[in-house]
């Protein structure tokens, strides 16, 4: 082979993605220099995003197993049991950097690569979320990006066949210049076992299937792991560009191959392609693999080895067939009109060999790659970083005074409706339908509640067909999921914050009436290499990982996506708001139960589950921060200020509430429900009001000559708080459960009014602090988005 004959320059390692002492380990591993194209694959395999070389020892502190976990991290996504023998698989990444720089092709090709772990365990994609931030509406540049990452997973998604049912969209400053973009996607397994990506049988060929490999998408596990700079548009070639027609007929042709049982093992090619997918399966089986680029099917001339081996070209797969049974794949590859070549040999010698007109290309041990990498083991902060200690320090009698008639901010009086009225307008908070009217939500006809509907997405598990070619009887049971993270809480207080990401997100999957089972994780921050950047990280895991044992959903696996920096006006570099989204799901054991949102007849009685106001007021004087202003939006957006310490989660309150919501669905008492998030009570009862225009008389337990400050009643934040709705004919058997499992942690607020009435909330004495036209609310909360796009 052509090793180096002499080191590469500090610039051709740093172009790589490579620190001087990992290059110096590199040599150590091989007993000599690399070549150039070994070079390239030790930078793919040895970034962040393919290693988690700083995450690691962070992430085995995540609960991983569980009685209904068939599968766990390590390898294309998770699987659950969801019982009578349904098996989901799901999975969460990221595609943030390619979606800064090409936000069409960068959203589009990160579904893509989502649903390739998904169908490459051998189940059949049924479902796609998302989980977007953004930075301010504002900024024309936003506007574009914005645009061309929703196109792009509207294109690909409705493109495949997989509905987009669900999902979140954040709007904050702290994301203008990088942008996230994770996608999560679902899907029931077809095959009979379940298919993993170890290579096993020493002689078995190695097939190369699907697409055609290209220039498209050099180095981009590299350029995903390091900070987006001025030059980052540059680097347009690592956005890869994807065809979700060839995706579509991949799907079916990967399901049909598994079915055969002629496949061994199987690994898409994602992040470093075909240097990711040699390495990791040869390293899972503890064997090698030699492959030959001469046989790769290609779509550009004069490729190189450093070329094939970085590409990250899209629809493309690596199967190890049983041999002799590699013509029966090929032609089933064939005659789904897609590309399948035996491309190599599981070889007994662990390690990657690449072949290349008659030569040794590379040759490298496989776990060198894949699992002897480099961990970092960062030191932590003594103590909390200046912002945070600063942030903490806020309190709300720093804010104007408030009355029952509103506030005023900076000179300018507002009411109470005011209030309700701006925050409604509020971007993060108002309806997303700009957004998910663009996706086709209900391809597959499996899609129960469609997406603003319901706090979390519900899918109907159909029953596969059985060997003979049979239908089971048509099942009632299905899955709910749901994407969350409030980062501004996380930037605050990360421990704090990502324990509420997991809360919530449990929390949506009840209001729904589902058992929460499992999680996949996101975690978006900015440098571990700086001392705040991994205080962060660090304790965002921390909580992350208490909040899943507490809530027994056991992590499955995610993606980690470090390096969220860019450059401010002032060239220095800003980190986002770190923001480890969660995703979740859930078992629904009856779909025709599941509830939504809204309101849905005139004189329901409305509840609130949870911490009321009346506790509120009660423990005021204790800062009792389970309900507070900090880190609220009412706090970001009215009074133009991000401090405070975010609500703090009380797991046995929440799991109280959540287990009384579900089984109040369950038993038929609940018609609707909603939990109380960013806005608090007020926003979430104006919510539950506008798909159909019902008002409500609400009234809180609280004497208007109570000495409290009305903007934390209305619109301040915390969890364990979801408001129902309840038939009258169903009060009696609802409240008497109450009283039994809830105690005096619940209010009846009021009752649903008439179509087109008003949202009247007045205080236990009959004084109204808040009455709003709902025709207003809705216009209001409708069109936020659509008004700013159109300047």
């Amino acid at each position: 082979m052509s090793a180096s004959s002499a080191p590469f320059s500090a610039e051709e390692i740093a172009a790589e993605g490579l620190k001087p002492n990992e290059y110096e380990e590199i040599v150590h591993r091989l007993g000599r220099h690399p070549n150039k194209a070994e070079l390239g694959m030790f930078g793919v395999m040895w970034s962040e995003h393919c290693c988690y070389k700083n995450s690691r020892p962070l992430l085995k502190q995540f609960p991983t197993t569980g009685t209904r976990i068939l599968v766990g991290p390590g390898e294309n996504a998770g699987v659950v049991d969801m019982g009578d023998g349904l098996q989901l698989a799901f999975k969460i990444e990221s595609h943030n950097h390619p979606s800064a720089v090409e936000p069409f092709q960068g959203a589009a090709t990160g579904v893509g690569g989502i649903l390739r772990d998904i169908f490459t365990m051998g189940a059949r994609p049924i479902a796609v979320l998302n989980s977007l931030r953004f930075g301010s509406l504002e900024d024309a540049r936003t506007r574009r990006l914005f645009g061309g990452v929703v196109a792009g997973i509207a294109h690909y998604g409705n493109c495949v066949g997989v509905p987009t049912v669900g999902g979140e969209v954040y709007f904050d400053p702290a994301y203008s210049g990088n942008p996230l973009v994770n996608a999560m996607a679902l899907g029931l397994m077809e095959t009979p076992e379940i298919v993993k990506s170890g290579a096993i049988g020493i002689g078995n060929p190695v097939l190369y299937v699907g697409s055609t490999t290209g220039r498209d998408g050099m180095g981009g596990a590299s350029f995903a792991s390091a900070e987006l700079s001025d030059e980052s548009e540059a680097d347009r070639p690592a956005v890869q560009v994807g065809d979700p027609f060839l995706e579509k007929s991949l799907i079916e042709a990967c399901l049909e191959a598994f079915k055969t049982g002629a496949v061994a093992a199987a690994q898409d090619m994602g992040a470093a392609g075909l240097t990711c997918s040699t390495s990791e399966m040869a390293a899972k089986g503890g064997v090698g693999i030699e492959l030959d680029l001469d046989r790769i099917p290609v779509r550009e001339t004069g490729m190189v080895p450093y070329e094939y081996l970085l590409s990250e070209s899209q629809e493309r797969m690596l199967f190890v067939a049983h041999k002799g049974r590699e013509q029966e794949l090929i032609d089933i590859f064939e005659r789904w009109g897609l590309h399948a070549v035996v491309a190599g040999t599981v070889i007994e010698e662990s390690i990657v060999r690449i072949l290349f007109q008659g030569d040794v290309a590379a040759e490298i041990p496989a776990t060198a790659l894949s699992d002897n990498t480099p961990i970092y083991h960062r030191e932590l902060l003594a103590e909390p970083p200046a912002y945070a200690q600063h942030a903490w320090a806020w309190m709300e009698e720093s804010l104007p005074p408030c009355t029952t008639d509103g506030i005023t901010v900076a000179g300018d009086a507002l009411s109470w409706t005011e209030v309700l009225l701006r925050l409604l307008d509020t971007p993060s908070i108002a309806s997303k339908q700009w957004v998910y009217r663009q996706y086709d939500q209900q391809v597959q006809n499996n899609t129960v509640v469609l997406p603003g509907g319901a706090d979390a997405a519900v899918i109907r598990l159909r029953p596969q067909e059985t060997e003979n070619g049979t239908t089971a009887t048509a099942s009632v049971k299905g899955v709910a999921a749901t994407v969350d993270c409030n980062a501004r809480y996380v930037y605050l207080h990360p421990y704090e914050g990502a324990k509420a990401a997991v809360a919530e997100a449990a929390r949506n999957l009840s209001c729904v009436g589902a058992e929460p089972l499992a999680v996949t994780d996101n975690l978006n921050f900015g440098s571990p290499e700086k001392p705040i950047g991994y205080w962060q990280l660090a304790e965002a895991c921390r909580g992350l990982a208490e909040a899943c044992r507490e809530f027994e959903t056991p992590v499955t696996g995610g993606n980690v996506s470090l390096y969220n920096e860019t450059l401010d006006a002032a060239g220095t570099p800003q980190a986002i708001y770190p923001t480890p989204v969660v995703g979740m799901v859930g078992a629904v054991a009856d779909v025709t139960q599941s509830r939504g949102q809204s309101w849905l007849a005139e004189g329901d009685v409305i509840y609130l589950l949870g911490f009321t106001p009346e506790m509120a007021s009660q423990t005021m004087a204790q800062h009792d921060r389970r309900l507070t202003l900090g880190g609220s939006e009412y706090l970001a957006s009215i009074h133009s200020t991000v401090a405070g310490i975010p609500p703090i989660v009380d797991f046995e309150l929440e799991q109280m509430v959540q287990m009384v919501c579900r089984d109040g669905i369950q038993q038929g008492w609940i018609r609707s429900a909603h939990d109380c998030a960013e806005g608090g009570l007020a926003i979430a009862l104006a919510e539950c009001g506008t798909t159909h225009d019902y008002g409500a008389n609400i009234t809180l337990d609280i004497d208007s000559n109570t000495s409290v400050r009305w903007d934390r009643m209305l619109f301040g934040e915390g969890g364990a708080r979801i408001v129902v709705s309840v038939p009258p004919d169903s009060i009696e058997p609802w409240e008497s459960y109450l009283n039994q499992h809830l105690g005096t942690q619940w209010q009846r607020l009021g009752t649903v009014g008439r179509k087109g009435s008003d949202l009247r909330i007045s205080t236990a004495d009959n004084l109204t602090l808040i009455n709003a036209r709902m025709t207003e609310v809705r216009e209001r909360w409708l069109h936020a988005i659509d008004r700013r796009l159109a300047v």
